[in-house]
């Protein structure tokens, strides 16, 4: 089973930019899509984007896409999530996640992924 670590969250300000990292343990880092979801205070927790096998293979929500950018390293077995033009409304725990890259219409389901990080927060201040 592969193991999650979540980096790079922060305090910052409307605007400012981060970048998130989720080191992964195990020999099978590319047999996994690898997902980042968020958890707002008080609300459920919502997927934000995924990756499959490689940076042409991506998945983002609506309220993220054109700001945030998922990508991988395999030889580093590390994903990164590239959030830009924070605002506020993006202040929530930050987790990465793992599952197999079949079954793939589930892929904003929070169920089907298999290996989660113990998260990283996120907090936009105005």
């Amino acid at each position: 089973q592969v193991q999650l670590v979540e980096s790079g969250g922060g305090l910052v300000q409307a605007g400012d930019s981060l970048r998130l990292s989720c080191a992964a343990s195990g020999p099978t880092f590319t047999n996994y899509a690898m997902g980042w979801f968020r958890q707002p205070p008080g609300k459920e927790r919502e997927f934000a984007a995924a990756i499959r096998w490689s940076d042409d293979d991506t998945y983002y929500s609506d309220s993220v896409k054109g700001r945030f950018t998922i990508s991988r390293d395999n030889a580093k077995k590390t994903v990164y999530l590239q959030v830009n033009s924070l605002k506020p409304d993006d202040t929530a725990v930050y987790y990465c996640a793992a599952r197999p890259p079949y079954a793939w219409t589930s892929y904003e389901d929070p169920v089907t992924w298999t290996a989660w990080g113990q998260g990283t927060q996120v907090t936009v201040s105005a």
